[in-house]
């Protein structure tokens, strides 16, 4: 797999402005000011990172897969890619990207999805779709307000016919992305669950988030 890479030397753990270690299945959230870099890394590789971006001013403008996917022709997230949200605004860039492919159509799971794919044993798995709305809930917001979201290093290969299956990811230890904010964000992530099909490797990890202040700061 081509590795896309446009880092900073500067950036280093010592000058990070905020460090962050996301157990296993866990959610998190932070703000992320405009202009600075955002790292999500995949620490011990094969791990999805599901994530939504809010405008942190007014949470009602928020990320939106559809005119992320319109605004680039493509339908996945990589270098460059424009963060758009629901008012048609850039949310943030995509200036760094050590695994190269990160899908944004597959969404979130949910206790409903898991039961209709894996069975009714499953209904009681947690999955990320309750983290979301146990994230969001600490900043006023309900499940209403969870939309859909990129996975970060899920591996989604979409057919020529349309069709999509979640396959075994491709991240190595240690990949990760940044972004650069380009107005002030809410992050919100659920460190994805799943042991029900590949995404995870059948075995959640942990994962790390970094912010640096931007080099024109």
């Amino acid at each position: 797999m081509t590795q896309f890479v446009q880092t900073s030397s500067a950036r280093t753990l010592t000058n990070a402005v905020q460090d962050h270690y996301i157990p296993a299945e866990a959610p998190f959230s932070t703000v992320v000011k405009k202009g600075q870099i955002l790292r999500i890394e995949d620490s011990y590789g094969q791990q999805a990172i599901d994530t939504l971006f809010y405008n942190a001013q007014d949470f009602s403008e928020r990320y939106s897969s559809q005119d992320t996917m319109r605004e680039q022709g493509a339908a996945y997230i990589s270098t460059g890619t424009k963060i758009i949200s629901s008012e048609g605004r850039v949310m943030a860039v995509m200036t760094a990207d050590t695994c190269g492919r990160h899908d944004t159509s597959a969404g979130a799971c949910s206790c409903e999805s898991n039961t209709v794919r894996f069975g009714h044993y499953t209904k009681y798995l947690h999955a990320c779709r309750d983290n979301f709305v146990l994230e969001v809930s600490k900043h006023g917001m309900s499940k209403r307000d969870v939309v859909p979201n990129i996975n970060f290093f899920m591996n989604v290969p979409i057919e020529p016919s349309g069709e999509m299956t979640i396959v075994d990811g491709i991240s190595a230890p240690g990949d990760y992305v940044e972004l650069k904010a380009e107005m002030d964000l809410l992050l919100v992530i659920s460190n994805c669950p799943q042991i029900n099909n590949p995404c995870n490797g059948f075995d959640p990890t942990p994962v790390r988030v970094l912010v640096w202040e931007g080099e024109d700061a």
